[in-house]
């Protein structure tokens, strides 16, 4: 398969699909899109089955040049890798979301869709800085128009906010890879990434990155675009976008601002510590007051995100592997949360939790799902949330221990708000005729659910599969960073230890 040009396939079929679309009825679109993100969802097992493990850090890699030195460039690593399947896995569950729910426009919304999954898989697989940058920028277009034509009463305002949050970010970051294509001569992510920029000038393009991809995490406080766009967003959009926009931040510190800039990731530490730390607490006490369901989970993406970034840096093994898991296992279990408040917001088509109560005296298995994502969510051991956060945090405290101390606050905040949602909403007495007549889950709404609950265990009781592919890219990148590593405020890493001896010899 390595000489197989399966990532451009995988962006050519959802394309091809996004235009015929345009021109096909609504039933037709929707058959259409279903079946271009099912071939893609077949790919993407094609392509985990068919990553060599133990090979090169670069695989299934396609270059063509273009002009100048701008080229078709795709590649993929073990972190790409995951996210790419993590697209593909919730894409049809996306559209299986909509198939009632959208009802005005129906091919355009198809149409945007497919248009989404393609920017997300490129992003990933660019092994050009000018073709990620493309794809990454690109996939405001979909999402802005997913959000401002078919959301909510206000969602104008929440999607020119998310639209501008975004763009304005990403500005300085144009300018930052202008500065380095002219200084080391070449456009090829892997070769920037071995690239030893003047630490001088480090700083400056670590901050130019870092203002893009602080909006896209959200981290706080340029987190509050957030709320805005999940609350106005269809449940679809809303899934997609904690699911995987979200990860484009993590993603991006990872590709970029960590092995490009390693001396000035380690001296700006602090800022993400402290930001990080600051989110958790903040956001978990606004999500403990909200009357909105759409609203509290958005508010908890803002903490768990948070737990990502002080897991990518901390500088060893076990944070990056948690941060890594933590984005995984925060796609399935948020967007499995925004799937369950839309069954029953389209039942009773209101998020107010005071509306609810007694769900489980005549939806149980709704009540099944929610009390497993609810509990995946607070980090239960056997779901994929325990590994994730866990992992992250043991590595933080190897760094900073007020740091990880404030951080492991999210559990306790975490299990307030989350159990005090599903106590009111699926506990007590049934207050209400509607809420009393609401069917449980259909065949349709349980496959989509079921699904995410299978990934989520399976996450949880064998993460190794989902440690495999990573851990040589893992360990290449520690080799890149260590010798940058911030030093720690409780004892010393194994890197440092290992450090100094080669200084004193």
């Amino acid at each position: 398969m390595q000489g197989f040009p399966i990532l451009s396939i995988m962006l050519l079929v959802p394309t091809l699909a996004a235009v015929a679309c345009l021109f096909l009825p609504a039933r037709t679109a929707q058959w259409l899109a279903l079946a271009a993100t099912l071939v893609d969802f077949a790919l993407g097992i094609v392509l985990w089955a068919s990553f060599d493990i133990g090979g090169a850090q670069w695989q299934f890699v396609e270059h063509a040049p273009v002009f100048g030195r701008f080229s078709w460039s795709l590649g993929i690593d073990g972190f790409a890798l995951l996210l790419i399947e993590l697209s593909v896995f919730l894409m049809p569950i996306c559209i299986g979301a909509s198939w009632q729910a959208i009802t005005k426009r129906v091919p355009e919304y198809m149409a945007a869709f497919l248009l989404t999954e393609v920017l997300m898989i490129g992003t990933f697989a660019a092994q050009d800085l000018f073709l990620f940058y493309i794809f990454f920028e690109a996939g405001l277009i979909p999402m802005y128009l997913i959000i401002g034509i078919w959301g909510g009463v206000n969602r104008i305002y929440a999607s020119y906010k998310f639209f501008l949050y975004t763009l304005l970010g990403s500005v300085l970051m144009l300018i930052a890879m202008l500065y380095m294509v002219h200084a080391a001569g070449t456009t090829s992510i892997p070769a920037l990434m071995a690239h030893d920029f003047a630490p001088s000038v480090q700083t400056w393009l670590w901050l130019a990155f870092f203002a893009s991809f602080a909006v896209k995490m959200p981290m706080w406080p340029v987190h509050t675009w957030l709320p805005d766009a999940h609350v106005q967003a269809p449940t679809a959009g809303s899934v997609i976008l904690a699911g995987v926009l979200l990860k484009l931040g993590g993603y991006g510190f990872l590709r970029f601002s960590l092995p490009m800039f390693p001396e000035a990731s380690a001296q700006l530490t602090w800022l993400i510590f402290a930001l990080s730390a600051v989110a958790v607490v903040y956001t978990s006490l606004v999500a403990l007051v909200q009357a909105d369901m759409k609203k509290l989970i958005a508010y908890s993406s803002v903490a768990h995100m948070a737990i990502v970034t002080i897991g990518l840096f901390a500088f060893n093994r076990q944070g990056i592997e948690g941060a890594m898991m933590m984005m995984l296992s925060h796609g399935l279990v948020s967007g499995a949360l925004f799937l369950c408040v839309g069954v029953i917001y389209d039942r009773l088509h209101t998020r107010e939790i005071a509306r609810y109560g007694g769900l489980a005296i005549n939806m149980p298995r709704y009540a099944l799902f929610f009390l497993l994502f609810t509990m995946a969510s607070i980090g239960l051991p056997g779901t994929s949330g325990f590994v994730a956060e866990f992992l992250s945090l043991m590595g933080t405290y190897q760094v900073s221990t007020w740091t990880a101390l404030l951080c492991t606050t999210s559990i306790i905040l975490g299990a307030g708000y989350m159990l005090f949602l599903y106590r009111r909403v699926v506990f007590g007495e049934i207050r209400s005729d509607e809420v009393r007549i609401m069917p449980d889950l259909s065949a349709r709404e349980w496959a989509l659910l079921a699904p995410i609950a299978a990934v989520v265990l399976w996450m949880g009781v064998y993460p190794e599969s989902f440690f495999a592919p990573m851990r040589k890219d893992v360990g290449t990148l520690l080799a890149r960073i260590e010798r940058a590593a911030p030093a720690s405020d409780s004892r010393p890493t194994a890197g440092h230890v290992a450090l100094a001896r080669t200084r004193a010899e």
